[in-house]
């Protein structure tokens, strides 16, 4: 092999050493200083608007992307010549009208729903083994896929108290087939300065600092 050729050979050689010792620091300073997941969403506080009593929707006032306030009268219904408003539990915005006006609804019907978009947070699925490296207060950045070219700022507010699955547990049965599955337990995390592009229901990614 020529001197030319074998130089050629030893600085891609250490080129391809350099690339993978950079790769290996990057991953253990990742894995040393931040819990990462991609099963995240954003949520927001959620409210119905319910019609208290059977009749005609006589009045109607809301749309879908209105901002109404606790206690708003946004409709009205008659039943037997009386009239009932019909009012709101809750700030929010309206994510979803289910009727129109002269409508005929009965009591207990869902009108419409609401969401408190100031209010928006992340819940983060967290693998159990990662549990013990978390505290409420800590510093975490959220991408959301449907402003995906922000990072946001957040904060650890709660960690659950229970895993995901255990709503479904059941008494043990001795089948002799255990299979052992990381659990996963929800955690609460703070968004600051959300756009509005950041909607309930959206995915997210979160990376919390440890």
């Amino acid at each position: 092999m020529s001197k030319s050729r074998l130089l050629i050979t030893n600085i891609v050689g250490i080129i391809v050493i350099l690339v993978l010792v950079g790769f290996g620091g990057y991953y253990y300073y990742e894995k040393a200083n931040y819990v990462k997941t991609d099963e995240a969403r954003v949520f927001a506080p959620l409210s119905q608007v319910i019609a208290a009593s059977s009749g005609q929707l006589t009045e109607w006032n809301v749309k879908e992307g209105d901002s109404i306030s606790q206690g708003d009268a946004v409709g009205s219904i008659k039943e037997s010549g009386q009239s009932a408003a019909v009012t709101s539990m809750m700030d929010g915005t309206v994510t979803k009208n289910n009727v129109s006006q002269n409508q005929l609804v009965k009591a207990g019907d869902v009108l419409a729903q609401t969401a408190d978009l100031s209010k928006i947070y992340i819940t983060a699925n967290i693998k159990e083994t990662d549990l013990k490296n978390l505290e409420e207060g800590g510093s975490v950045d959220i991408t959301v896929d449907g402003d995906s070219g922000k990072v946001f700022k957040g904060n650890v507010e709660e960690i659950g108290r229970a895993t995901n699955s255990i709503s479904s547990m059941l008494p043990a049965q001795n089948t002799g087939n255990y299979t052992k599955v990381t659990q996963k337990i929800p955690v609460k995390i703070s968004i600051e300065d959300a756009s509005d592009k950041v909607l309930p229901g959206m995915n997210a990614e979160v990376k919390i600092s440890i």
